[in-house]
């Protein structure tokens, strides 16, 4: 069960409206990296977790991406003002302008829409761990891309706080993956000698396991 608190979970404000940032930022509400991608997600990967702590965990995350969602969008909404004008969108998506009388969209910052092909979901959970933690280190890196192109300082804290909660979430994934590491696909693969070998694909060398090949160098492609 959810509940809506009308208070953010991060008070959000802008210095002053900015269509064409408003246009970017679109891609951390709609986009596959976005916070409505990480909620689906996480919440999609809770339903078969059949460890308590662990399902509340993601469940736990997964609603505070959906506070994150509201922040974006809160934000984006600020940003486009109060008159529509594709003009204002020099690049990116003019959907808000021409369709959503500048309402936030669920869409990325080229307009395409979201989609729940972003969610990855496959019942084992060092795998879906993994995946967690790459999502949360790819959104890192798009909210660090977005903190460089404004100078809008209220805009820039509330980009600080968001980059801060995915290291947390960040960290939360790594140490559940690290409770859970030797389990699912973990237990079931990777266990002979061929996990622990290396190939060097430019020349054999000693750690290939191929060192014994005489004669004119090997070279696979």
């Amino acid at each position: 069960m959810f509940k809506h608190e009308k208070q953010l979970f991060h008070p959000v404000q802008v210095e002053k409206a900015n269509p064409q940032y408003a246009a970017l930022l679109q891609e951390q509400l709609g986009g596959a990296n976005g916070e409505l991608k990480a909620a689906m997600q996480y919440m999609s990967q809770s339903f078969r977790i059949k460890n308590p702590e662990i399902k509340d965990l993601f469940l736990d995350i997964a609603a505070e991406e959906l506070g994150h969602m509201e922040m974006v969008a809160t934000a984006i909404n600020m940003l486009n003002g109060h008159d529509v004008d594709y003009k204002a969108t020099g690049s990116g998506e003019i959907e808000t302008h021409v369709l959503l009388g500048l309402n936030p969209g669920l869409m990325n910052a080229s307009g395409y829409s979201w989609t729940a092909d972003y969610v990855t979901v496959t019942g084992d959970l060092c795998a879906d761990l993994l995946s967690n933690i790459a999502s949360e280190q790819r959104a890192k890196v798009v909210y660090e891309y977005l903190y460089r192109q404004i100078e809008d300082k209220k805009v820039r804290e509330m980009i600080d706080f968001l980059l801060n909660r995915e290291e947390a979430h960040n960290a939360m994934f790594r140490e559940a993956f690290n409770k859970v590491q030797k389990t699912g696909s973990n237990r079931d693969f990777g266990t002979n000698r061929a996990a622990a070998m290396y190939f060097s694909m430019s020349e054999p060398s000693p750690s290939s396991d191929l060192s014994h090949i005489k004669g004119k160098p090997v070279r696979f492609s």
